[in-house]
């Protein structure tokens, strides 16, 4: 048994309202609390919300349900994790946050990067699915969360954010014209999985106007909530990495050996879990370079050391990247008000 914050069913009432249905008693047969369509905050059945919407959707004789339950719903509802991936400072990190913190909203489902399933190098696809990989997916769910997913990219990368096309493992609930306007894209019904295709070069580019400090709040509380079960690769490895960037070592293979795994298996891992290497390299080389700017007299080029960067010029090139600040700069005014890029050596 799984569950989910009741924020999952926010416009259910309304929805079924509008279709001349009784949204409590739908509820009550469902095993729902009937505060659960007014409330974000409480804990329910997963598979009870699964039940609803294909309940609600063949009594109301509404097959487009889950895509009108969608359409009233917003990142917001994700609560910190909202918080986090609207203040991201890429899409990298974005989809790595959204991979990594949905455990918050709900333990059951997950967001992951994947190659793309029809095989083309320039396109990766971002995946809906159960943990449990046997459980099936019922179509309302799919149709509600892709939509929902989509509609959340655009919020934080912009309407026209280059999805390619939406995969479904089901039969199309509703006319196919009403998905593409929807989604603005071709819509593929009983593929392998529930997938929205995006250009792969959507990864690295940098968000604007998010705020750093808002980010590292909503990720320090998400942090302190994470399951032990969800401690992955990903920790690990940033542990690693504070620690080993003290001796001057900040490689694939040194990280991989303190992790007693191998290089292909760390990237494989983490792969699994939304990031890279190099990326997790980067985030931690920028976190030590500011406390050691903003909190010590350090010389500059004794940190360019510390980061495994070889000198104080390379140190310079990365913080110009990091903040558009030389690092002299931002040892003279603090900490930067922006980070404007994340582009990955």
């Amino acid at each position: 048994m799984a569950f989910i914050r009741s924020a999952g069913l926010r416009g259910v009432r309304q929805v079924v309202t509008d279709l001349g249905g009784d949204p409590d008693d739908l509820a009550r047969r469902c095993g729902l609390p009937t505060a659960a369509l007014d409330s974000d905050e409480i804990l329910v059945e997963d598979l009870a919300i699964a039940l609803l919407l294909e309940t609600a959707a063949a009594e109301l004789d509404c097959p487009d349900l889950g895509l009108r339950v969608a359409q009233l719903q917003d990142l917001d509802m994700l609560g910190p994790v909202a918080v986090a991936v609207k203040n991201a400072r890429s899409t990298t990190q974005a989809l790595e946050m959204t991979s990594k913190y949905l455990f918050f909203h709900s333990r059951s489902i997950e967001i992951t990067v994947i190659p793309d399933p029809r095989g083309d190098d320039d396109v990766l696809g971002v995946r809906f699915g159960y943990r449990d990989v046997d459980q099936e997916i019922p179509p309302q769910s799919v149709d509600l969360v892709l939509l929902f997913l989509h509609r959340a990219m655009q919020s934080v990368l912009g309407p026209d954010y280059g999805l390619l096309s939406v995969e479904l493992p089901n039969e199309l609930g509703a006319a196919e014209q009403q998905y593409r306007e929807l989604f603005g894209a071709p819509v593929a019904a009983s593929t392998p999985g529930a997938v929205l295709r995006v250009p792969s070069a959507l990864l690295g580019q940098p968000i604007p106007g998010g705020d750093q400090t808002l980010r590292q709040l909503a990720l320090r509380y998400l942090d302190q909530h994470v399951p032990a079960d969800r401690r992955g690769f990903v920790d690990h490895a940033r542990a690693v990495l504070h620690q080993s960037l003290e001796t001057g070592t900040s490689s694939l293979a040194d990280v991989a050996g303190l992790l007693a795994v191998s290089p292909r298996t760390l990237q494989r891992e983490l792969a699994k879990e939304g990031t890279t290497f190099a990326g997790i390299r980067d985030d931690v080389r920028r976190e030590t370079a500011l406390r050691l700017l903003t909190t010590t007299e350090i010389p500059l080029y004794q940190i360019a050391s510390a980061l495994d960067l070889g000198d104080a010029t390379t140190f310079s090139q990365y913080s110009r990247r990091w903040w558009g600040k030389t690092a002299r700069q931002v040892r003279l005014g603090g900490t930067p008000a922006v980070e404007v890029g994340d582009w990955r050596p």
